[in-house]
């Protein structure tokens, strides 16, 4: 039997809830929302937020900005031009430090926001050790402040991100799916993402529902690739 015309998949946009209430909780980001949840109260006035890949540290971000107004930047981007009105926001958010990051610009954005008692969140997948830091005075500063991490969810927390990453793309899929992958997948939210993303892709092409056969057949060549 021939099998019916595949089209192919176009990369339509998607928007992702980003909202506070839209975040979700589990035992592995549970410092991260207790982080969120007391702003303006930090126990030190820089935070270090790192976490692997897709672990909803640009939604906690998203969140955080929403409330407090806070100024984000990506860390390769950083400019000691920029620090002035970054520090003006209130708070500030310095994204992806583990990218690369102008030192002398980082040490004068901590300067300024001590000096006006302003919050500074940077985020990272990897802790300021192995951000190749060479000036001893930043790397005082890094290491005085407060780390919190993310850890790779367990099984509760990945059935609810699944759910949430087929939401997002506007997909009713049977909880009976949704226990398939978490019962067969890496307890990686990176594999998550990408498993979901190809589904749908592998969905839309071959135009059929998405199937405990057809999520397993897709996350096997994820989780092989």
């Amino acid at each position: 039997m021939a099998e019916p015309p595949r089209q192919l998949p176009l990369d339509l946009p998607y928007e992702a809830a980003l909202g506070r209430d839209d975040y979700l909780v589990g035992r592995s980001n549970q410092a991260a929302y207790e982080l969120l949840e007391s702003w303006p109260n930090w126990p030190s006035p820089v935070v270090i937020l790192a976490g692997p890949v897709g672990a909803g540290k640009t939604h906690l971000v998203e969140a955080l900005r929403a409330d407090s107004g806070a100024a984000v930047v990506a860390a390769p981007k950083l400019e000691e031009a920029s620090v002035p009105d970054l520090v003006a926001a209130g708070s500030v958010v310095v994204e992806d430090a583990h990218q690369g990051v102008n030192e002398t610009a980082l040490f004068h954005l901590l300067n300024a926001a001590r000096q006006a008692g302003v919050l500074v969140l940077i985020t990272s997948r990897t802790w300021p050790a192995t951000w190749s830091i060479q000036l001893p005075d930043l790397l005082s500063r890094l290491r005085a402040a407060t780390p919190v991490e993310i850890l790779e969810p367990d099984d509760d927390l990945l059935r609810q991100v699944l759910l949430k990453l087929f939401s997002d793309r506007q997909l009713a899929v049977d909880f009976a799916v949704i226990d398939y992958l978490v019962v067969r997948m890496e307890r990686s939210l990176e594999v998550a993402i990408n498993a979901v993303d190809a589904i749908d892709r592998e969905a839309l092409a071959g135009r059929v529902k998405i199937t405990k056969q057809l999520a397993g057949k897709v996350l096997d060549r994820v989780q092989g690739g």
